[in-house]
């Protein structure tokens, strides 16, 4: 082993630095010197504009990425929920750790609102198209920034609730006691995964991340993420999709939604390991033809 330090890059949040520190961690295990480079994302900085309004796919990876390609960072850390399905040219996959939980869940002041009129916060397209499909009496309002400066606009402002990933509450020990567990809601393609990238020629450090790899959640993330991009052609739209192996089998489920939440198409299949070849892009193309495309145009079209 060569005395090389791996400079990890990570956004300065409180969950990015705990998932950096986690891949430091595992790293300093195997023998390897590591650093950590903390690096302000865009997505963190301008917060009083929707993410699909900025015009950026990947606005949280993309200041790391600028990192890596300028080499201020050997590697970088990220929520793999918020990596766009094509990395820049010269970066590649190099790790998906063990995933979390995939749930999102709801932090709320009270469940009463939920059998009348009432309004939750989540800055998702997803997140908000799948509660107005189930509570279309309901508003949703845009609430953007990290965990800990939502949970505080949430504790501030007077919505009912708002949307989080369970992980990434888990991971920073922000979880409350009180939350509604919301197991109808597809999670995003990849939730709860933690993706490690590096440079493609970059061979000291892609064989040191070789080690971090968990095979069962980088095959489903996979399949999450090869529906999504062959359903999304690069437009953020509200995409939900979640695959889990059992045994030799491998589950998913995926749906499309209107940003209004009204119309909803969805696919559950189950195939055998062996045949996980293009498996995503197979129920995607079943929801394209099924009303997808069309659904796809008319989400481009009010988004523009």
């Amino acid at each position: 082993m060569t005395n090389k330090t791996i400079r990890i890059g990570t956004r300065d949040s409180e969950l990015a630095l705990w998932q950096a520190r986690t891949v430091q961690e595992k790293l300093e295990n195997l023998g390897y010197k590591t650093v950590l480079v903390p690096v302000k994302s865009t997505g963190d900085i301008i917060l009083d504009k929707p993410l699909y309004e900025l015009g950026i796919t990947g606005i949280f990876t993309k200041t790391l990425d600028v990192a890596m390609i300028n080499d201020d960072i050997d590697i970088a850390v990220h929520s793999m929920k918020d990596v766009p399905t094509a990395l820049p040219k010269g970066i590649v996959e190099a790790a998906v750790l063990e995933r979390a939980n995939v749930q999102d869940i709801l932090l709320h002041k009270g469940l009463e609102f939920l059998e009348e009129k009432g309004t939750i916060a989540t800055g998702s397209l997803r997140r908000k198209a799948q509660w107005l499909h189930k509570y279309p009496t309901h508003d949703v309002e845009d609430l953007r920034g990290n965990v800990n400066t939502r949970m505080q606009k949430l504790k501030d402002g007077d919505w009912n609730g708002a949307i989080f990933a369970a992980a990434g509450l888990e991971r920073i020990n922000l979880k409350p006691k009180e939350y509604l567990d919301l197991d109808w809601m597809v999670p995003a393609p990849a939730q709860g995964a933690m993706l490690v990238v590096a440079k493609e020629n970059d061979s000291y450090c892609l064989e040191a991340l070789s080690e971090l790899n968990h095979l069962e959640s980088k095959i489903c993330v996979h399949i999450e993420r090869e529906f999504l991009r062959k359903l999304e052609g690069g437009c953020t739209a509200p995409i939900g999709a979640l695959a889990k192996i059992n045994e030799d089998q491998i589950h998913f489920v995926g749906a499309l939604f209107s940003l209004d939440g009204k119309e909803k198409i969805e696919i559950e299949k189950t195939t055998s390991i062996k045949n996980k070849k293009d498996f995503g892009v197979l129920c995607a193309e079943e929801i394209l033809n099924n009303g997808g495309k069309e659904l796809m145009q008319n989400i481009k079209a009010e988004l523009k």
